[in-house]
């Protein structure tokens, strides 16, 4: 973490007591509050991957990764929101640097979107007429721009920039866990974007030279998810850990934190949790430091970096699955934060960057196997 950026994790803690205290309102209303959208703006950690050219904060993984876990430790929905807006910041990276700069110029400007090809594109002079709908738009309310994955007629992948004023946002988003993410459906119909709008992230030509476009791009947003599930384990814990001290189960004599096996339980679960974020941050670590000496970060390494990520979203929804359930019939009220912790761990487990089904995949390789290693 460098001098730099440290800010950012310190900004994100301090802002944890205003996250938490909107935290039961972004529920509610299945999209994050307008007064914590514009804290989380104005400390930049919604923007925390653009490149300093363009007046960023150019965070290093380890700094994004760190604030988007003190942010998801007060709310889960709160921190998916700044690991979506951040990581498809990075994307400023391959924008032409006029482009660029007319949208990651202005901090206020909050970007967002889907990486998946669900558009289609028709070339119309300098542009496309792109018409498409996309899920899973998280935090689309409050972005001033989404991405949208699209397939030109000359069957090229491009994720074009979206202006959100040519968007229609669907409501969509009934879910169990990270209600407050407003991930709803988003569509355009026929929506203009200059050429310069769109981006080719698959060809990998960066338009800045600087450490951070030398790190995979899907490695950054795998470890973004990741750290999400980290936060919500972590606050679960947390939240059981002071809820035992004063509870006494029915029939007992001794608080939940006197028992034996809770208390096992519980030292269980802290390993689980804290050898996932040890092992996630040792992987970033050692890539970074690769693309700080100009050393390519290779196959095997962002495949590490990807196991880290699955095996993090996995064992943080066990270890919160652990202290849900030795907090006995406390925790089934929706009074409690440890069944939103429950909701959110296992929603955060089914985005396709931390799917289970990546072990299979990561196994082959790990055996010699041939893989498809473009999305790894």
């Amino acid at each position: 973490m460098s001098a730099g950026t440290a800010g950012l994790v310190e900004a994100a803690e301090g802002l944890q007591e205003l996250v938490e205290a909107h935290a039961d309102k972004g529920e509610q209303g299945r999209r994050l509050p307008k007064r914590l959208v514009q804290a989380l703006r104005d400390a930049q950690l919604f923007r925390m991957c653009v490149p300093a050219a363009y007046g960023g904060p150019e965070a290093d993984p380890i700094t994004m990764v760190s604030a988007i876990e003190k942010i998801a430790i007060a709310d889960g929905a709160a921190g998916w929101c700044t690991m979506i807006a951040s990581t498809t910041s990075s994307m400023s990276l391959f924008l032409e640097p006029e482009i660029a700069r007319s949208i990651y110029g202005d901090p206020k400007i909050i970007t967002g979107g889907v990486y998946a090809p669900n558009g289609r594109a028709v070339r119309d002079g300098d542009g496309w007429r792109v018409t498409g709908r996309w899920q899973w738009g998280s935090g689309s309310q409050h972005c001033n721009y989404l991405t949208g994955g699209s397939v030109t007629d000359d069957g090229e992948f491009h994720l074009m920039f979206l202006d959100i004023a040519d968007v229609t946002i669907h409501d969509t988003w009934y879910s169990t866990g990270l209600k407050g993410t407003g991930s709803n459906d988003f569509s355009v119909d026929g929506a203009y974007v200059p050429v310069g709008r769109s981006v080719q992230p698959l060809l990998g030509k960066r338009q800045v030279d600087c450490n951070l476009a030398a790190f995979p791009n899907f490695s950054l947003l795998a470890s973004g998810v990741a750290a999400v599930s980290l936060g919500v384990a972590r606050h679960a814990i947390d939240e059981f850990t002071e809820l035992a001290q004063g509870k006494r189960p029915l029939f007992s004599s001794r608080t939940l934190s006197q028992s034996g096996s809770a208390q096992a339980e519980l030292a269980k679960a802290e390993a689980t949790l804290r050898s996932a974020r040890a092992f996630l941050h040792d992987e970033l670590a050692q890539a970074w430091a690769s693309s700080t000496t100009g050393d390519r970060i290779d196959v095997t390494t962002r495949a590490r970096i990807r196991l880290a990520c699955v095996h993090a979203a996995q064992s943080a929804a066990h270890a919160t699955d652990v202290v849900y359930t030795l907090a006995g019939g406390t925790s089934v009220f929706e009074t409690s934060p440890l069944q939103r912790c429950l909701r959110d761990a296992h929603v955060a487990t089914q985005h396709l960057m931390v799917s289970p089904r990546l072990y299979e995949t990561l196994g082959r390789m790990f055996f010699g196997i041939d893989i498809d290693t473009a999305s790894i």
